[in-house]
């Protein structure tokens, strides 16, 4: 088989190196890749750009692969894979309809209340004079997010309501452009958060492993909101008890409402949850795999990859499983300096060793050349271990993390190393 990747990014590389492994395989291409995809074994990079859908359907129709999987979220929100489909070639991905429920935090807001699905309370408003209002009427902590995509970055979680109204104004003033235009303002949920990801054909489904992502830039969970510095599966919130709930609650009940609105949803499906005192309540939906879940839960993932994938897109996923390593992983992100805002590119890359079968390095915001990798801003790496238990594989990735250098490098240093969480009962 010849299959393409779209995305450049280290769920990518992810992608790419799991699925480059299975025996039915003979190429991968990545559009447009990274440093780390180019050096795959039977993998090749191909330089067109995740915003150019009129290219990326031109690559496929000249490569003809077997397989399109879609990496990221703008080329699935911005229709590439109605574009494939409609071309006739098997894709792994939601169409734009099932996109939004990552492309717009409004339409997601409504299809849970729609469907009664459990999600913190909230209300959507377009104007300064409606968020102003709502805060006031609502003290204490809350969230404030941008409707549309803004990169993992377009949430904020206020203390007080000076916070979420600078928040709430800013973006409506233009922080994150058209993305910032509505806003949903929501209750903070108190508890843990969680990841939960599946692979659907629109009826059945197979869940991956649980994982557990720490979104802000600093030790302690201060600073701002990011793209996620790091992950490590299992989840600790997440027991066999709490998932079968999330199975019952979210999961089968967004699937069906789904199909009720007319939408065949085929692709992954990551649902972000907070565990709280009153069970599983969705934090989000994105429409593709998490960055940087990703990552821990393919060094976990012992089965093939591609045979899932195929069945999903066959409509042929009922009585399908996955099969684990089962001891724990944990990815550690190394980002550019100044990350999440601008941050420069173009510097060398050392000391990235070798990779074993219980620790690698995934890259994402790099790119190759003569001299080795470099930078390409953002979040560079991701170094992923397994271990005997969580601390074996956060110390795996942290002496390995250790020995890499850039110019500006920064990365938390307490992956992993959350509270244990409290008590939220039986479910």
């Amino acid at each position: 088989m010849k299959i393409l990747i779209i995305g450049n990014g280290g769920r990518e590389h992810a992608l790419t190196w799991k699925m480059a492994r299975s025996p039915r395989v003979h190429e991968v291409l990545v559009a447009p890749g990274n440093a780390g995809t180019a050096l795959e074994p039977k993998t090749r990079n191909v330089a067109v750009g995740t915003h150019d859908i009129d290219g990326l359907v031109a690559l496929a129709l000249t490569e003809r692969p077997d397989l399109t999987v879609i990496g990221p979220e703008a080329p699935l929100v911005a229709g590439l894979a109605d574009r494939l489909q409609a071309a006739g070639l098997a894709c792994l991905g939601p169409t734009r309809d099932g996109a939004r429920l990552e492309g717009s935090k409004a339409f997601t807001k409504a299809f849970l209340a729609r469907h009664h699905i459990p999600t913190a309370a909230g209300a959507t408003v377009t104007t300064e004079a409606e968020a102003l209002a709502y805060i006031d009427a609502h003290p204490g902590p809350l969230v404030v997010k941008a409707d549309g995509l803004a990169a993992g970055k377009g949430v904020v979680v206020a203390t007080d309501s000076a916070q979420a109204k600078a928040a709430a104004q800013s973006m409506l003033r233009g922080a994150f452009g058209a993305a910032g235009s509505t806003l949903v303002i929501e209750e903070c949920l108190a508890g843990v958060e969680a990841s939960y990801i599946i692979l659907t054909d629109g009826r059945s489904y197979v869940a991956f492993p649980t994982s557990e992502d720490h979104k802000r830039r600093d030790d302690g969970d201060r600073g701002p909101n990011t793209g996620g510095m790091g992950a490590f599966s299992p989840a600790s919130a997440m027991t066999p008890e709490r998932e079968a709930v999330v199975r019952r609650t979210i999961i089968e009940p967004t699937l069906a409402g789904l199909r009720a609105d007319g939408c065949r949803y085929t692709g992954f499906l990551y649902a972000g949850l907070m565990i709280t005192a009153d069970g599983p309540k969705v934090l989000e939906f994105n429409c593709r795999f998490g960055d940087p879940e990703t990552q821990p839960i393919m060094m976990r993932l012992t089965s093939d990859l591609v045979p899932l994938i195929q069945a999903a897109v066959r409509g042929e996923l009922a009585g399908a499983c996955v099969d684990l390593d089962p001891r724990p992983a944990l990815c550690v992100v190394m980002a550019a300096g100044g990350y999440p805002g601008e941050s420069a590119g173009g510097k060398l890359i050392t000391g990235l060793g070798e990779d074993t079968p219980d620790c690698k390095i995934f890259h994402a915001g790099t790119r190759p050349t003569p001299q080795g990798p470099v930078t390409n801003g953002g979040r560079v790496l991701g170094v992923a271990a397994l271990g005997a238990d969580l601390n074996a594989a956060r110390t795996a990735a942290y002496v390995r993390a250790q020995n890499v250098h850039f110019e500006g490098a920064q990365f938390r240093r307490d992956i992993g190393n959350r509270r244990p969480p409290g008590d939220f009962g039986s479910a």
